[in-house]
């Protein structure tokens, strides 16, 4: 980046890194990683999601992978002449099957993807929010945030939105809940909620709203300073029925609002909150990236301002006060085998 940035009018000693969702993950572990310390000044991290591995899961989950393609063995070497789009819908196909290895791969079979980095010790020593509350990492300018239905867009695309059952409840909430009573907690705070509610409400927490929101926490623990948004205006498309979902932010946040993606969202002619919407998000980038200032109050532990992005945008407590109560104290863990 440092040595590119230059050609195209960048200054290399103010370089940001963004990404969203995965690649939020992946701007997350940067900020822990010793070989990428002084190679980005700001960073940008959209749904940030929970997911890491042990490499003694990694390791059999890359094995049967492998052995599903017919590969040598399980390593990049065996694996890099398989035709990409073979391997992309192979990969497709393995994620939805994840189920069938549950009693083996424990709680990574309910997040939908069978590929997470890896904390091995060495690369990636820890976790990012581990290493920044352990004063392990410090902490940088960073603008992060999720979505408030983040889960929404998966059950819809997968067509299980309104098919939940108590004992799809059960099995989230048992294996993505924080240990040892994150479901008690849960059903607790949420009485009144049905088993589609707990469903929706524990997925989007575990895989991206509390990992976003505990990553905030951290880097200001860290000595950095972090603006954090959550997204809460509702897609207008198919009815409404995805509300604030993963990955509404993209079309956002880039002004891509009649792009495929856009249009999937927001619909074919995007609506004047949309467009204000969208204008919102991409000064707060520009903003941010110029001068380390997302133009909201900063997040600090104790305050939890965040910037609530709706048709009338306004900064508040955090929004999901409930669930951050539940998640105290816990840190979103590497998957491991059972």
């Amino acid at each position: 980046m440092q040595r590119n940035i230059s050609v195209f009018g960048g200054d290399p000693g103010r370089v940001t890194v963004a990404g969203v969702s995965a690649g939020a993950g992946s701007v997350a572990a940067l900020l822990t990683m010793k070989s990428a310390r002084g190679l980005f000044r700001r960073a940008i991290a959209h749904s940030v999601p929970g997911l890491h591995s042990t490499p003694a899961l990694a390791r059999q989950v890359t094995a049967t992978f492998a052995d599903r393609l017919g590969a040598a063995a399980p390593t990049a070497k065996a694996l890099r002449d398989i035709d990409p789009w073979h391997l992309a819908a192979e990969l497709t196909s393995f994620n939805a099957g994840l189920h069938a290895h549950r009693e083996s791969w424990g709680r990574l079979t309910e997040t939908g993807t069978a590929l997470c980095p890896v904390v091995d010790g060495e690369v990636l020593p820890e976790t990012p929010w581990l290493a920044l509350t352990g004063a392990r990492a410090s902490g940088t300018e960073l603008l992060v945030g999720h979505t408030r239905d983040e889960f929404r867009y998966f059950s819809v695309m997968s067509g299980r939105y309104g098919t939940f059952t108590e004992e799809d409840a059960h099995a989230a909430l048992e294996l993505l809940a924080p240990q040892p009573d994150g479901a008690r907690a849960y059903r607790a705070a949420f009485p009144q909620a049905g088993p589609e509610e707990l469903v929706e409400t524990v997925y989007s927490d575990a895989l991206f709203r509390m990992p976003s929101q505990k990553l905030a926490e951290a880097n200001a623990a860290a000595g950095g300073t972090s603006y954090l948004f959550e997204l809460c205006w509702a897609a207008p498309a198919l009815g409404g029925i995805l509300g604030a979902c993963h990955s509404l932010d993209v079309p956002l946040a880039f002004g891509t609002l009649d792009s495929p993606v856009g249009t999937q969202f927001i619909g074919e002619e995007p609506t004047p909150e949309a467009v204000a919407l969208s204008r919102e998000l991409q000064e707060a980038w520009v903003r941010f990236v110029t001068t380390g200032d997302a133009g909201w109050s900063a997040h600090r532990p104790g305050g939890h301002l965040t910037r609530v992005l709706d048709a009338e945008s306004k900064t508040l407590p955090y929004p999901e006060q409930t669930s951050r109560q539940i998640w105290e104290g816990h840190f979103p863990a590497p998957f491991d085998l059972s």
